[in-house]
């Protein structure tokens, strides 16, 4: 079980990956991150992350007897239009006015007084660091600010109808804040913002605001107010465009209609009429259940349903309970393993839902799936799909379909970036939820380059998260990869590795440049030594490796474990047989292990880089048949250490192999 404290010290490890964040690309390595993280980090990923993608599943697990995973046909990517009528204006234009909005009714402190923002700074801004500095409310409501012009953008790009449906909300809330106003100037009494108590009621009329607000007398009025009329202003415009465009005018309906009824026509595995639409917003899912289930039930003959995950449910199944759990099962019978008896309920063959169900749902009988918009995090397109992409489908082959705004990539990610004024970091868990930071001039961080190299790369495949990029996966964090060999190898020769003596050793050949030749060291201290780890939540235990240079530097010191055993794992794997040549070579440089004098400093040099200390001396005694040990003080009070094995890494001449 993982405690309550155990949790609080990652408040440095986020400190610690920020500052990782802010290095040059190419000091942005995995080891580098590891290094900087530390041992706890780790050791709470290990305990609560299963990291199995598909290429994790297929390499470690097999699908002998789970079964195969269905092929990826190359994604279909559709850009069409907004109004058939031709009359929307393009989204350019309609960027350019959302960047003019002031959304002045959801920033108030924006107009406070200068003399009296000091009064307002003490009643909401928030103390950090402890005490030492705090966050200003005024730039929490610009950073709100910025994502409800990100929210207004993405809508628009989502769907028309939706993004009236939000222009129309706001558009409310300015003229509520307008009539605020108006009904209360006449009744202003001199009154400090710090006596008052804002669930008093007879402060009412003289506050304005929502969760965060303002006395009227305190805020430039005149001001205010000409900026709200200039977003009533705006904001009608872009309502009454927008309206117009209804389910008749709306070509990206259209062509989504287009698609289904093509699919559920002419099946890529026999049968399938299977298709789940995916949105990122509920105004958008029920639009478009509104608009699809009648149809697809009179022309195609098939049942809908909607999951939005905000209570509003739907299906065309009549006596089918609405439950997100009903409605799935009916969906996808098969993987969610629904009752025989409850077959007569019936089948859906349309899911129109948001990603409230992009993780953790077996869909695969499914083998159709359609992105209605793009999320701004290409890891959740990524996590969509894999509802569909499961090992042991009944499909022999999965679709994605991306629609895309029918605009070039990079004026659609540019006007992202300009209407938002912020970045987007992927989070190094891989949740897919999203981080926002402001972005530092001249330190862009190759966000807007990344996130368009991977939605390009979705334009012509279904990628991995693994393969993201300059990404990192759980896969280089954890043991888990390692763990899964130790099982698999226990399980097919039981007893070998008790019985291993101590100061095993094999020969091996490299050629990579990340793998020089020198010596792994596998090394279990003993005694008090033992008792002293080196540092919380370091994952081995007593036992240290350490990737020696045979010029006696430190390649991989004992706290890049993880990266020590890939190393070892990429130079070992699949050789079977002893490599003679090398074995060979390396019986005449040492006249058959009796003149292992650089070993002897290389080891010295091992031990050191553990328990910290610079003297090296030599310690022949190490390399004995069966094993021995340093003695206790043998290294200025370190106590002893036991040499469990070794792994001799030679360059490569005509042959490759290892002798075990």
């Amino acid at each position: 079980m993982v405690s309550v404290a155990s949790i609080v010290p990652l408040v440095l490890p986020q400190k610690q990956f920020n500052r990782w964040l802010d290095l040059d690309e190419h000091d942005r390595s995995p080891v580098r991150l590891i290094e900087m993280l530390g041992f706890d980090y780790f050791t709470l990923l290990d305990l609560l992350t299963i990291a199995r993608s598909r290429k994790h599943v297929e390499k470690y697990y097999g699908t002998a007897e789970t079964g195969r995973f269905p092929e990826r046909l190359k994604p279909i990517n559709i850009q069409s239009d907004v109004d058939l009528a031709g009359e929307f204006r393009p989204i350019r234009e309609i960027n350019n006015e959302i960047r003019r909005l002031n959304l002045a009714s959801y920033a108030p402190l924006r107009y406070v007084l200068p003399h009296k923002q000091e009064a307002y700074d003490r009643k909401y801004s928030t103390h950090v660091r402890g005490g030492v500095s705090f966050f200003r409310q005024a730039d929490r409501e610009e950073s709100l600010i910025h994502l409800l012009r990100v929210n207004l953008l993405k809508r628009m790009e989502s769907a028309v109808p939706s993004f009236a449906l939000t222009v129309q909300r706001q558009l409310r809330d300015v003229e509520a804040t307008l009539a605020r106003i108006e009904s209360s100037v006449a009744e202003l009494e001199p009154v400090d913002i710090t006596d008052v108590d804002l669930d008093d009621p007879a402060f009412e009329s003289l506050l304005v605001g929502r969760k965060v607000k303002v006395l009227l007398q305190d805020v430039d009025l005149i001001r205010w107010k000409q900026e709200l009329i200039e977003d009533r202003n705006r904001l009608a415009t872009l309502f009454s465009a927008a309206a117009q465009v209804d389910a008749e005018r709306d070509a990206k309906l259209a062509a989504l209609k287009e698609v289904i009824a093509e699919k559920c026509l002419r099946p890529i595995n026999f049968g399938n009429r299977k298709v789940i639409v995916f949105t990122a917003f509920t105004d958008t899912a029920c639009y478009l259940y509104d608009h699809l289930a009648s149809w697809a039930k009179s022309a195609l003959d098939i049942e809908s349903a909607l999951i939005s995950g905000s209570g509003t449910n739907q299906t065309t199944l009549s006596g089918l309970r609405k439950d997100q759990g009903t409605l799935l099962s009916a969906f996808a019978p098969r993987a969610k393993e629904r009752p025989a008896e409850l077959a007569s309920e019936g089948e859906i063959d349309l899911l129109i839902a948001t990603d409230c169900i992009s993780e953790g749902q077996n869909l695969q009988d499914c083998d159709w799936l359609i992105n209605y918009d793009i999320h701004w995090n290409p890891v959740r397109i990524i996590q969509r799909f894999g509802r569909i992409d499961r090992i042991g489908s009944p499909n022999s082959c999965i679709q994605l379909v991306n629609f895309w705004p029918n605009i070039e990539l990079d004026e659609y990610i540019n006007l992202e970036q300009r209407v938002s004024g912020k970045m987007v970091l992927l989070d190094i868990s891989a949740t897919g939820e999203e981080n926002l930071i402001e972005q530092q001039s001249g330190n862009q961080m190759n966000d807007l380059e990344y996130r368009r190299n991977q939605l390009l790369k979705l334009q012509d495949t279904v990628i991995d998260l693994e393969d993201l990029s300059t990404g990192i996966s759980i896969a280089d964090l954890t043991l888990t990869d390692l763990r899964i060999d130790l099982a698999q190898y226990l399980k097919a020769k039981p007893g070998v590795l008790e019985c291993m003596p101590l100061g095993s050793f094999a020969v091996v050949t490299t050629t990579e440049v990340d793998i020089p030749p020198g010596i792994i060291f596998c090394l279990r201290a003993e005694g008090e030594s033992s008792k002293r780890i080196p540092e919380a939540g370091y994952p081995l235990g007593v036992h240290y490796l350490v990737y020696m240079n045979e010029d006696g530097s430190v390649i991989l010191p004992y706290t890049q474990a993880k990266q020590i055993l890939d190393r070892l794992k990429r130079l070992c794997l699949g050789r079977d047989l002893p490599d003679f040549a090398a074995c060979a070579r390396f019986d005449k440089t040492t006249k058959q292990g009796e003149e292992m004098l650089a070993a002897h400093r290389l080891l010295a040099s091992a031990v050191s880089s553990v328990a910290g200390k610079n003297q090296e001396r030599a310690v022949a005694s190490l390399f004995a048949p069966g094993g021995t040990h340093v003695m206790k003080g043998e290294f200025a009070g370190i106590n002893d250490f036991e040499v469990i094995a070794y792994l001799l890494i030679v360059p490569e001449t005509t042959s490759s192999g290892s002798n075990d």
